[in-house]
């Protein structure tokens, strides 16, 4: 069976199956935490040990779920971009050729369910199914690029994600110094 739409779900399964793997890892941590600082006991009192956990499980889900999400809706929107600057192909087959690719992260995403008890196992295999799918893609597209519009491309995608991960740290910075500066001491 050959459509060009088998694959279209494959992003909605890695994004659920990434999501996960980070709750699940994060639920864990959690729940830990809260033992540690003696409020597990108390909340035991509202909730059951099952309940506790099932709701902060699919409250962080919905968390992971929307970020990743986002994330992937940046990403698509900045690989159309940079096709649209960079590539020669006007049809959309670079598009066509990229789809493919949607098998790299699935299959990392159900690896990333095997060591869900290891934070950076799971980062490592969502940063290394982004390298692998970013070097596919470069490959897929190359036949319809120049040399000068590949570089181009790399630029703008390796400037593109520093400036968003800077913002985003920064942002985070801001935020943790004002809530430190606030709790009088």
């Amino acid at each position: 069976m050959k459509n060009t739409y088998l694959t279209s779900h494959f992003p909605l399964f890695s994004i659920f199956l990434f999501s996960t793997s980070f709750s699940l890892y994060a639920e864990s941590w959690i729940v830990s935490q809260l033992i540690y600082f003696g409020l597990y006991e108390g909340m035991m009192d509202f909730f059951s040990e099952g309940g506790i956990k099932l709701t902060l499980l699919f409250l962080l889900l919905l968390l992971f779920f929307m970020i990743f999400s986002a994330l992937k809706l940046i990403s698509d929107t900045n690989i159309q971009l940079s096709l649209l600057f960079f590539s020669k192909d006007v049809e959309g087959n670079d598009l066509q050729r990229i789809r493919s690719g949607s098998w790299i992260f699935l299959i990392a995403s159900a690896l990333s369910l095997l060591v869900t008890n290891h934070l950076l196992l799971i980062v490592g295999l969502f940063i290394g199914a982004v390298f692998i799918y970013f070097v596919f893609f470069l490959y897929k597209v190359s036949e319809s690029m120049t040399i000068m519009g590949m570089i181009g491309m790399v630029f703008f995608h390796m400037l593109f994600w520093f400036t968003f991960i800077l913002t985003v740290a920064y942002a985070l910075m801001k935020l943790y110094n004002s809530f430190i500066a606030s709790l009088p001491f």
